[in-house]
C-alpha cells in the first residue's frame, strides 16, 4: 500500500502555493469541486489521490517550464483537493 501521506510531506513547492492551498481547504466541497476536478467523477479517496498526484505533478512540470498554458488557480485548487482527499484516508498503523 502506497503510504499518500508520505508521498504529500514529499512535495517540495513554492510556499505560496502551499499556503493558498491550505488556505483553501476550508472551502473545499468534495461532492462539488471533486466533480469539477475529476470530469464528473467521484471516486473514493484511495483512488482519487492518486490521480489528483498524478495531476498535480504534471501541473508542477508545467509550471517549472513556463508552460502559456498554466493555470496557478487550477494548481491551487488541485493541491487543496488532494491534501483533503488525503485526510480522508483511513490510517494504517503498524505495530512491530
Amino acid at each position: 500500500m502506497t503510504d499518500f501521506r508520505a508521498l504529500l510531506s514529499d512535495l517540495r513547492r513554492p510556499k505560496l502555493l502551499i499556503r493558498a492551498a491550505r488556505l483553501g481547504l476550508s472551502d473545499y466541497r468534495r461532492e462539488r469541486d471533486l466533480k469539477r476536478l475529476l470530469d464528473g467523477q467521484q471516486p473514493s479517496p484511495d483512488r482519487s489521490v492518486p490521480r489528483l498526484l498524478n495531476e498535480e505533478e504534471m501541473m508542477e512540470e508545467d509550471r517549472q517550464r513556463g508552460d502559456a498554458g498554466y493555470s496557478v488557480v487550477r494548481h491551487i485548487e488541485v493541491l487543496i483537493a488532494l491534501m483533503a482527499e488525503v485526510r480522508l484516508l483511513p490510517r494504517v498503523v503498524v505495530s512491530l
